[in-house]
């Protein structure tokens, strides 16, 4: 098989490394072409909580010329946040202008509205004409919690985080034919589990997985310790992020179950919490129902990836370390030389995640891909 020349480091910082994302969903219903000169204009998009995942979103929004930034709603002021925006520690400089202007940010030339409140109420979402809501402070992941950004004039509301209720959960290049206008809330489940379920996905298809276990080994995020510290539902949790390797829960491959319902009881994990800050990787073990060889699941590997799957599965067979992956766009990118075969029904798989970027893009993806199916 041909490498595939890695191009990720050297433009971590730059305008190409911000692109937006290239997957354009499933295809919509013929309804959708005829409509396609109202596609055109901008959709109006909004974020409430300026986190690692909402400041990477607003960098989406603004890069990609079919969605528009309305409004950003935080608890910093202005200044605070044109400084978060612009520096950035893991993906660089935001290769652009920022400055503030009042209240309002003005990002390469665009008016970006800010508004500071704790209560969902008060977020001017229709005064501002936000529709589509990237809901990223973490607060608020159920029906009921999101009731008053309804309220407030959200139209849609898309969780970066896994619902708390039963609210339906959609990982773009798995299973967004499911959604339906009629939802007003969509979870776009998690980094791990959008890193997860595109390969599960191909495997399943094509080979039947009959059970699974999935380790992620998860760079740090601000939910852990920079020191030794408290916490009292995870005693290994609070101990320093930095200067360990920390087992943990993760949620990420029973919530596959939910995108691909076949799986259900067939697959569950576990992870471990690196000294790294950013960029993770799973591992997948799994029994096959049909007989196989590792050569013949790296081709449907590959064969998505340049096809359905493009811009959400990756195929590698270069021999690349965590720091490669670095802004990548894509949800899961499959390591052709980290897999192992014991025997035809018994295969270890690997696959790496931006568990920031990566993730980041397929909110935007989620948000702009209903707002189509909205239109149509």
């Amino acid at each position: 098989m041909a490498p595939i020349v890695s191009t990720f480091a050297a433009v971590i910082g730059s305008a190409v490394a911000f692109a937006p994302s290239s997957f354009n969903g499933s295809p919509l219903s013929s309804t959708a072409n005829s409509n396609s000169g109202s596609l055109k204009m901008s959709i109006p998009m909004g974020i409430n909580g300026f986190g690692r995942i909402g400041r990477l979103v607003a960098r989406s929004i603004i890069l990609n010329p079919e969605t528009e930034l309305k409004l950003i709603n935080t608890g910093a002021d202005p200044n605070y946040m044109a400084y978060q925006f612009k520096y950035d520690t893991v993906h660089g400089r935001w290769d652009g202008s920022v400055e503030v202007d009042g209240m309002d940010l003005i990002i390469n030339g665009q008016k970006v509205p800010t508004s500071h409140t704790r209560n969902p109420a008060e977020i001017p979402f229709k005064a501002m004409g936000a529709q589509y809501v990237c809901e990223s402070t973490g607060a608020f992941l159920t029906k009921d919690s999101v009731q008053s950004h309804f309220k407030a004039g959200a139209k849609k509301i898309v969780f970066s985080a896994p619902a708390k209720d039963d609210s339906h959960t959609i990982v773009m290049g798995v299973n967004e034919e499911t959604y339906d206008s009629s939802m007003t809330e969509v979870s776009c489940a998690s980094c791990t589990t959008n890193g997860l379920a595109p390969t599960v996905k191909v495997i399943n298809d094509n080979f039947g997985i009959k059970e699974a276990l999935m380790t992620t080994v998860h760079a740090m995020t601000a939910t852990q310790m920079v020191v030794d510290g408290t916490s009292k539902k995870d005693w290994r949790g609070g101990r320093c992020a930095s200067a360990n390797i920390i087992p943990s829960s993760t949620g990420a491959a029973k919530a596959v179950t939910k995108v691909i319902p076949s799986l259900k009881g067939k697959l569950t994990g576990m992870a471990f919490r690196v000294p790294t800050p950013n960029v993770s990787v799973v591992d997948l073990t799994c029994t096959l129902e049909k007989a196989t060889s590792y050569e013949e699941i790296c081709a449907a590997i590959e064969a998505a990836s340049k096809g359905s799957m493009k811009g959400i599965l990756g195929y590698s067979t270069e021999p690349l370390v965590s720091t490669d992956f670095i802004t990548d766009s894509r949800s899961s990118i499959f390591d052709a030389g980290a897999g192992i075969m014991l025997n035809p029904n018994f295969v270890k798989v690997v696959a790496w995640y931006d568990n920031e970027w990566g993730y980041s893009q397929r909110v935007l993806d989620l948000m702009t891909y209903m707002a189509k199916a909205d239109k149509a």
